[in-house]
């Protein structure tokens, strides 16, 4: 399975809270940008921040959702300052997950 690409890298699982990582953040990213240079800012900015710990590219009123885990609050407003002095969007909705009900990396089959 490995030879044929379905077996990519192998990984440890942290425990996020046990770390002191306690606030996930689901973030909403609304840009008025659709160039290639801008997309390209984007996603090096997003690449180059290990507190993005997911993000996808959306179909529909949001384009971007990350997924951001940090120690608190005050953490995340650091994140998204540095986040929007690199690259201009339009508008950011942060999300602060209360409970993580279920958390999976097995696939369905």
């Amino acid at each position: 399975m490995r030879e044929g690409g379905v077996i990519g890298q192998q990984t440890v699982l942290l425990d996020a809270e046990a770390l002191g990582f306690e606030a996930c953040f689901f973030v909403l990213i609304r840009t008025s940008e659709h160039e290639a240079e801008w997309q390209g800012t984007f996603l090096k900015a997003l690449r180059e921040r290990p507190e993005v710990l997911e993000a996808h590219r959306l179909a529909g009123e949001i384009d971007y959702i990350l997924k951001v885990r940090v120690e608190n609050a005050r953490a995340y407003d650091v994140f998204y300052q540095a986040l929007i002095s690199e690259v201009k969007v339009f508008n950011v909705t942060a999300l602060l997950s209360m409970e993580e009900i279920k958390f999976t990396t097995e696939l369905p089959v």
